[in-house]
């Protein structure tokens, strides 16, 4: 039994998600998804736009997710999932910026070197991440950022 672990915030669910657990489930038998805690996405990147329960449910409700924990928050070290976890192989998207060799360094250095790391392709649609398909939004919402504007 091959357990995969795949890692990421997942606000606003969409077609990249899917496309990300069903390329990470591919590399094993079992995929458990750690999804990031709300204070993590805020430190990180931006403010959630859902809370980590909800994205929990989300991803957890996805045909290839045999299971879906929210992440430790920033004050825990980022390799302490791992222990939670016990993955074989970990599976990052291709537009995370983790670099392979710092993580596998990372977790060599931590007694964990046994551990794959592998990167998922890509899909080709173009809207295949959350800022994209806001930016698409406010392109497209009247009375916004060059959208169409139609005056009452």
């Amino acid at each position: 039994m091959v357990r995969v672990m795949a890692v990421g915030v997942f606000d606003l669910l969409h077609a990249g998600h899917l496309h990300y657990v069903e390329q990470a489930r591919s590399f094993g038998d079992e995929l458990v998804v750690v999804v990031a805690h709300d204070d993590t996405v805020r430190k990180q990147k931006h403010e959630p736009i859902t809370t980590h329960d909800l994205r929990r449910r989300m991803v957890a409700g996805l045909k290839p997710v045999d299971e879906a924990i929210v992440g430790n928050p920033p004050s825990v070290p980022i390799f302490d999932i791992l222990e939670v976890v016990k993955p074989d192989v970990v599976a990052l998207g291709y537009d995370q910026k983790h670099s392979i060799d710092a993580i596998r360094e990372g977790m060599e250095s931590r007694g964990h070197g046994h551990i794959k790391v592998v990167r998922v392709e890509g899909l080709s649609d173009d809207l295949d991440g959350t800022r994209k398909i806001i930016s698409r939004i406010l392109d497209l919402w009247p009375g916004t950022q060059g959208g169409p504007y139609e005056e009452d």
